[in-house]
């Protein structure tokens, strides 16, 4: 999440309208910055089923972080690798530590899976 914030402040250093601000998630914030996190890991990951383009050779899996939304948030919850009540920065770094004690070397492997758990299994 530091490099978000970190890529957040070197996009706004330039002037630019106060309005663009929101389109860009802010962890510092609280965000959970989901698109960000969704979009690194499809940059980054590699797989075989083509979810993930993995264009990014140079960056480790291990460096992401799961993107988190109202569905992964509750599967996480409910399989019990997620305390935190509210869908925000702090959850992200929980689910994604507690992904890491899985597979410390891609954590966010299982994204889909609770995704899909909560979106088509209503899990």
């Amino acid at each position: 999440m530091a490099a978000i914030v970190h890529f957040r402040s070197l996009f706004f250093e330039p002037a630019h309208p106060a309005r663009t601000r929101k389109h860009i998630s802010d962890p510092s914030a609280g965000s959970s910055a989901k698109r960000i996190n969704m979009y690194l890991r499809w940059m980054v990951r590699r797989d075989k089923r083509g979810v993930d383009f993995g264009l990014w050779k140079s960056i480790s899996p291990a460096l992401l972080c799961c993107p988190l939304d109202v569905h992964s948030g509750r599967v996480a919850r409910r399989l019990g690798l997620l305390e935190r009540k509210q869908d925000d920065a702090r959850a992200v770094k929980e689910l994604t530590g507690k992904l890491a004690l899985l597979d410390p070397l891609d954590p966010v492997k299982y994204d889909f899976a609770l995704f899909g758990l909560g979106i088509f299994e209503k899990f």
